[in-house]
């Protein structure tokens, strides 16, 4: 009889994966089973792709443009990345330090299979997006997590950092706008981090994903901040801030030498992004402000409503984001850890939060609340949440 043997890669992505996304799970076969269900857990917007994106994906269809692309991407689209990075950054930047990739999180984990070696360190500060897990495991690093203060509105600490930093470490992973928490690091503190990190031989990567959709303060990328950009890579995508999650849209901006081997990267695993989708992905950057613009008001407004609402409920503290789609809640006064809460949230309201443990050890007592819902939506999750509280 065939015995199956499997590399030890599956073993390590397999781990841990169901307890992140029991209560979501949970939510989605209750739905499934007729119940009112209400999903703050996830991070897809609910706007529709804006139109004249999709119409010009549609005219580059009809044209033939759905051939093989470069591995590196198209160079209309490069060059559109390219524009961007020079209009908003000190630095001017090339085409050839940009590559794209299909979404962020293929072009992060390419990154990091270019940098790192089995058991190569990396430092990461946390509570951090929880899809950055299984990319660690995949690559077998080893991690050194730095906790954030809740307390602190989980605002990043260089000194901190810096202390993690050993002589084994080769890149610290940062994340401004932060997913879960919507903190903006300023561009004084990457630069200091960045200096310190080079004189280290150590790498500074930072995903920027949320980096159009800032409320108060305002975004400065790595790249902008940091005095050298020899040590710097910067991730960003389209899914966030065009509401193209599903078209798998994203790029990093990094030294020319690196860009070279995440061709060769992609060219092995990917082979490419599709022409078309790149075509439109350059038009909604070089047309996207009166929809982004748009979006961003829209997000700000549920974060107020949201804010205002839970914030009046007596054993709940809400952080406020500066940026970003998601709050952070403080959840410990009400006598249960996040994973509680927000297990007993779901069966007993149907609103379903994520557990901020998933995001790491620092957001134990925290939930993480979503807020890719309309505002009517938002205020009935508001309102069961207040009774779950009120009834406790």
């Amino acid at each position: 009889m065939f015995a199956a043997r499997y590399a030890a890669i599956t073993e390590r992505l397999s781990q841990g994966d169901s307890d992140v996304w029991a209560v979501h799970d949970r939510a989605l076969e209750m739905e499934r089973e007729g119940a009112d269900v209400i999903l703050l857990s996830v991070g897809d917007p609910d706007f529709r792709t804006p139109d004249p994106i999709i119409d010009n994906a549609v005219s580059y269809l009809r044209v033939g443009r759905t051939h093989y692309s470069p591995s590196l991407g198209e160079l209309k689209f490069r060059r559109a990345v390219a524009d961007l990075e020079t209009a908003t950054s000190p630095h001017p930047c090339s085409v050839d330090e940009v590559a794209i990739f299909p979404g962020a999180t293929a072009a992060i984990y390419a990154v990091l299979s270019c940098l790192l070696d089995d058991g190569d360190e990396i430092v990461i500060p946390e509570p951090m997006y929880v899809g950055y897990t299984p990319i660690m495991a995949a690559l077998n690093a080893s991690v050194t997590y730095v906790p954030l203060d809740g307390e602190r509105g989980f605002v990043l600490d260089t000194q901190a950092i810096k202390a993690a930093i050993s002589d084994r470490t080769r890149v610290v992973f940062i994340n401004t706008p932060g997913n879960p928490t919507g903190s903006i690091i300023p561009a004084a503190k990457i630069r200091e981090l960045a200096d310190y990190c080079r004189e280290r031989g150590v790498w500074l990567l930072c995903d920027e994903v949320y980096s159009m959709f800032c409320y108060e303060g305002k975004h400065v990328s790595a790249r902008a901040s940091a005095n050298h950009l020899d040590n710097v890579i910067m991730v960003d995508g389209l899914s966030k801030s065009h509401a193209m999650s599903g078209w798998r849209m994203g790029w990093v901006v990094a030294p020319a030498e690196l860009v070279q081997h995440l061709g060769r990267f992609s060219g092995a695993t990917l082979f490419g992004s599709p022409q078309f989708i790149q075509d439109a992905s350059a038009f909604a950057l070089e047309n996207d402000q009166e929809y982004v613009e748009s979006m961003r008001d829209e997000y700000r407004e549920r974060r107020d409503l949201v804010l205002e609402r839970l914030n009046a409920v007596e054993n709940l503290r809400c952080i406020r984001p500066h940026a970003g789609m998601f709050i952070m809640c403080d959840v410990s006064g009400t006598g249960m850890d996040g994973s509680e809460f927000a297990r007993r949230l779901l069966e007993e309201q149907a609103v379903s939060v994520i557990p901020g443990d998933a995001f790491g050890p620092s957001a134990h007592d925290f939930v993480r609340i979503g807020l890719a819902q309309k505002r009517t939506v938002l205020k009935r999750a508001c309102r069961r949440i207040r009774e779950f509280c009120d009834g406790l």
